[in-house]
């Protein structure tokens, strides 16, 4: 397969990604270390891919961090905007095609409606903004740019929702989780296997696409399956969940009510078969006690 370069290759989904070119035996795949893939060093990027010579190049780099974007705005611009456009602009003078991983946070949210790629964003917090601004970028600068944009991603690996409610379940007898924000849970490893899927299809095909596990749940419902299902496979005590709005956990940034993205195009475009999140969850569930749920 052509050569693959993998940035921001230490985080969640890079993790996710290096486990998925392992079991598939896929040649050709580059996890360069983060100060050799510093997006914001555009020397050191220029020597990176002068070296690899990608093909393609997949960016899981990203500030995440919602609530603290608020007060980090510069630093979530410069990585998911700025450092966006950096590759945007290697890519095309490379010829090589990036693979952008977005968010359903670029939406508003406050309508009941599966969301569309070509439906308006309209984010409501700085997070949402920046990684909408990476997206404007990028199709400015690069023709060949395949957008995906998830929500709501966990695995095995990193700081995620569910490796939270199980640590908070095992240290808690309640817990107060929000039952009004409602979207779809994405099993990063589902991720990671649609991402080659589509840089092995042979009919490319450009632009922004949705892509989430099949279902609708909010996160009381999220965390009530997590408890559900990890019952005698993971270590937690029985806690209780209670349901509250969102009014009463405020955050500091605020998040969409409803975002459950149509995957259509995704489907049709390059075939792909979406799982259902509950199937993928008990999949994570299972990994985690192989793992010792460490990770």
């Amino acid at each position: 397969m052509d050569k693959v370069l993998v940035i921001g290759a230490g985080g969640q989904l890079g993790h996710c990604i290096r486990k998925i070119v392992a079991q598939r035996a896929i040649e050709g795949v580059v996890f360069p270390d983060e100060k050799d893939a510093n997006i914001l060093d555009i020397p050191n990027l220029e020597v990176l891919f002068e070296r690899e010579k990608p093909a393609y190049v997949i960016n899981c780099a990203a500030y995440t961090a919602v609530d603290k974007a608020e007060d980090e705005a510069e630093i979530a611009k410069a990585i998911n905007e700025t450092g966006a456009k950096n590759l945007a602009q290697l890519c095309k003078q490379h010829q090589a095609t990036l693979v952008h991983i977005s968010t359903d946070f670029v939406f508003e949210g406050s309508e009941v409606k599966l969301l569309k790629e070509d439906d308006i964003a309209r984010p409501i917090n700085v997070y949402g903004a920046t990684k909408l601004n990476g997206e404007l970028a990028i199709i400015k600068e690069l023709d060949h740019h395949i957008i995906i944009r998830t929500s709501w991603l966990y695995s095995e690996y990193g700081n995620n929702f569910v490796k939270t409610m199980l640590k908070l379940g095992a240290e808690r007898d309640e817990l107060n989780i929000i039952a009004d924000q409602v979207g779809t849970p994405t099993y990063a490893i589902d991720l990671a296997n649609t991402i080659f899927d589509i840089i092995q299809n042979s009919e490319k095909k450009y632009g922004i696409y949705h892509f989430s596990n099949e279902g609708v749940t909010s996160w009381y419902d999220f965390a009530k399956a997590i408890f559900d299902l990890s019952g005698a496979n993971v270590s937690v005590k029985d806690v209780k969940v209670n349901p509250i709005p969102t009014s009463a956990y405020p955050t500091k940034a605020k998040r969409p009510h409803f975002s459950v993205m149509d995957k259509t195009k995704i489907k049709t475009d390059y075939n792909i078969n979406v799982p259902y999140w509950l199937d993928s969850l008990a999949k994570c569930i299972k990994e985690l006690k192989l793992m010792g749920n460490n990770n």
